[in-house]
């Protein structure tokens, strides 16, 4: 006799975080791809990063990225950059690309090391999506520029990207305990995996870098105790042969919108999972996306990652067992 699949009903989730790469690098994914890859992990709107060619950074890019997820019936949030081109100090016109239907900014690909032009970002006071490198270096003096932006009389919101080390969770839970109301993002792979399991080739090169089993139990304790407040995918999509290469000749970057609800779910149980899924990205972005999703929270898959949506193909998650299966009627 069949076993019968119990079925529960969750909010959708939201990914404040994914490359779609489209356009200028559709060999990578398409906008389409991406769009089938996100819906098969559960999510129902994405923010697409301004690191594409041309860059985001201008509302014609910006009105055609929205026109095709329009035509898929799907949520695309577009961030566009914070200064042209992503790689000047010039500022882009945040309110021309708030008409046209960005939702937030960040120089996402190219950190933003400036820090007179950084505080100029906040005073726009346009939700900042901060992509750090020197990651605890720059989420410090950051944070002392969103502190200067309040004395001067602003209210400046900033969200830092993909935490992945210890002494930056430290630093931020420290601001949050002064009333800093700042917010953050980890991914799946740093709380999964740690610099133990790069290996030759490039599929599990991605920046920022895997660290130490020590950074990683601090990711896991900042999801916890609500450090961080959410879990993006920072879904980074390249062709197979890229990932493929010997590790240093590699891109970085690797999928991850199809595995993500279960890794999550595994670590943090339901609730705290659709807290950083579902709930803090909507609350976070200032979005009213209602829509719901299936899921069988007790089945176990195995990742395949030939069956995925995306056109990457290469996943540092093959062959592991995850429980909680996103059900696509």
């Amino acid at each position: 006799m069949k076993k019968e699949i119990k079925i529960t009903t969750i909010p959708s989730l939201i990914d404040m975080h994914v490359h779609f790469r489209e356009p200028g690098f559709e060999y990578k994914e398409t906008i389409e791809t991406g769009i089938k890859s996100a819906r098969k992990g559960g999510f129902s709107g994405v923010c697409t990063m301004p690191n594409t060619n041309p860059v985001t950074d201008n509302p014609k890019v910006v009105k055609e990225i929205l026109k095709k997820a329009k035509k898929h019936k799907f949520e695309i949030y577009p961030v566009a950059a914070i200064t042209k081109n992503l790689d000047s100090l010039e500022l882009v016109d945040f309110k021309e690309l708030k008409k046209a239907g960005a939702i937030a900014f960040s120089n996402d690909g190219l950190p933003l090391l400036d820090k007179d032009v950084f505080l100029e970002a906040l005073k726009s006071e346009e939700l900042i999506l901060s992509h750090c490198e020197d990651e605890t270096k720059e989420v410090t003096w950051q944070i002392e520029m969103f502190k200067k932006a309040l004395e001067l009389g602003f209210k400046p919101r900033l969200h830092f990207c993909h935490i992945s080390k210890k002494d930056s969770v430290d630093v931020i839970r420290t601001a949050k305990k002064q009333g800093l109301n700042i917010t953050c993002e980890t991914a799946p792979h740093y709380f999964t995996f740690t610099n133990e399991n790069i290996g030759l080739d490039g599929v599990y090169k991605m920046n920022p870098p895997l660290a130490s089993e020590m950074d990683k139990k601090a990711i896991m304790d900042g999801l916890f105790d609500n450090t961080i407040d959410v879990i993006a995918t920072d879904h980074a999509p390249h062709s197979d042969e890229e990932k493929l290469r010997p590790h240093m000749a590699s891109p970085n970057g690797i999928t991850g919108l199809e595995t993500a609800f279960s890794l999550a779910y595994e670590l943090l149980g339901l609730d705290k999972t659709l807290e950083k899924m579902a709930y803090n990205p909507r609350r976070i972005l200032g979005i009213n996306n209602k829509k719901m999703i299936k899921v069988a929270l007790d089945e176990t898959w195995i990742v395949d990652p030939k069956l995925f949506e995306s056109k990457c193909k290469v996943s540092p998650y093959k062959a592991m067992k995850l429980k909680g299966r996103i059900i696509n009627d």
